[in-house]
């Protein structure tokens, strides 16, 4: 009996503990949580008139 009250206290205590974790993620070179820096945009990808993927600078390539 003293196994699984000792089970669900920690799983208890566990699920508390989850939205203080997750809610700053980012840390400094100090350890001090921050504001996580916003993220990069994917590169934009562009195709040829034969739907080939080309650079974007090529004449004929559009964004895909």
């Amino acid at each position: 009996m003293r196994i699984s009250a000792f089970l669900v206290t920690a799983a208890l205590v566990a699920m508390a503990a989850a939205p203080a974790v997750s809610a700053a993620p980012c840390r400094n070179a100090k350890g001090a949580f921050i504001k996580c820096p916003p993220k990069a945009d994917a590169p934009k990808r562009c195709k040829d008139a034969n739907g080939k993927f080309a650079k974007c600078g090529a004449p004929g390539a559009k964004p895909a």
